[in-house]
């Protein structure tokens, strides 16, 4: 059997550990949505447009707001949740595997909002946007995951029917069905950095972690299956960044490329008089 932790419940049992947040209702706003669960990025309460390309997911990165992520159960069963920002978990910011990670708790139907990570059972520290130089896996030396929010989804694991016949073959003699079962088989260690670690950069997104936020969470039960049942990612960057990749077009409805067209103004097109809105009004 697997504890979690929400808020007001998510911890693991054996190896892994769960949290699970406030519940929140959902809106209905667009996000990205695989199999009936669903992640999207807000600021300010409002969701980041998502721009599809390139395979992913993209949201353009705002600098220096903070954000947090929704995460929703559109099914009828209970579901962990590991959340991952930066390849940093958001429960207590280690670099694991999905299912050795700890998770969040969410009932059926049920939607939560994180606002950072959880550093005390009542207290998290607020997602924003920043450079590579000043994000908390910087701080910390991991930044080879660094642009990437990730939500991996557990279902509960169904108890298998068992004849009697059948469980004692495999108990074997003198062995008993609680000491078959034993504490289950140990995680797989968190995958090691290289001995190389990549410079963060100035100019490209990623988060770090800031100010103190009210967020108590408690432990519950939960037995998770082995492997997800679906992957949400969600990647983000900087304008500038989005252009370069080809995710954002150079001229585009928002601000378009004010240099060419500055570089394509004249002093003098034909000649005319100055429009005059009041008549044109009047007419």
């Amino acid at each position: 059997m697997t504890r979690v932790i929400r808020r007001f419940s998510t911890t693991s049992f054996a190896p892994a550990l769960f949290l699970a947040a406030a519940l929140f209702p959902f809106g209905g706003a667009l996000a990205l949505d695989r199999d009936g669960f669903s992640m999207d990025i807000l600021v300010g309460g409002t969701p980041l447009q998502e721009f599809a390309a390139r395979g992913t997911n993209y949201v353009e990165a705002l600098k220096n707001r903070d954000y947090s992520v929704r995460l929703r159960n559109g099914s009828g069963e209970r579901v962990a949740i590991a959340l991952s920002v930066d390849g940093l978990n958001s429960i207590d910011a280690r670099t694991t595997s999905a299912s050795a990670a700890r998770k969040w708790i969410l009932g059926p139907y049920e939607t939560i909002v994180l606002d950072g990570w959880q550093t005390s059972s009542i207290t998290a520290r607020r997602f924003f946007f920043t450079s590579e130089e000043r994000s908390y896996g910087a701080w910390l030396g991991r930044t080879r995951n660094l642009g990437i929010v990730g939500a991996a989804v557990f279902r509960e694991r169904r108890p298998q029917p068992m004849s009697l016949e059948r469980q004692e073959r495999r108990d074997g003699p003198g062995k008993s069905s609680q000491d078959s079962r034993g504490s289950g088989a140990p995680s797989a260690p968190a995958p090691a950095e290289g001995s190389v670690r990549p410079e963060p950069s100035r100019d490209l997104a990623a988060t770090g972690i800031g100010q103190e936020t009210n967020h108590p969470v408690r432990e519950v039960e939960f037995d998770s299956e082995d492997s997800p049942a679906t992957v949400l990612e969600i990647r983000y960057e900087y304008h500038d960044a989005l252009v370069r990749l080809g995710v954002l077009p150079k001229e585009d409805d928002r601000c378009g490329d004010a240099l060419t067209r500055r570089e394509g103004a004249r002093g003098f097109e034909e000649p005319r008089f100055a429009p005059d809105p009041y008549r044109r009004r009047n007419r």
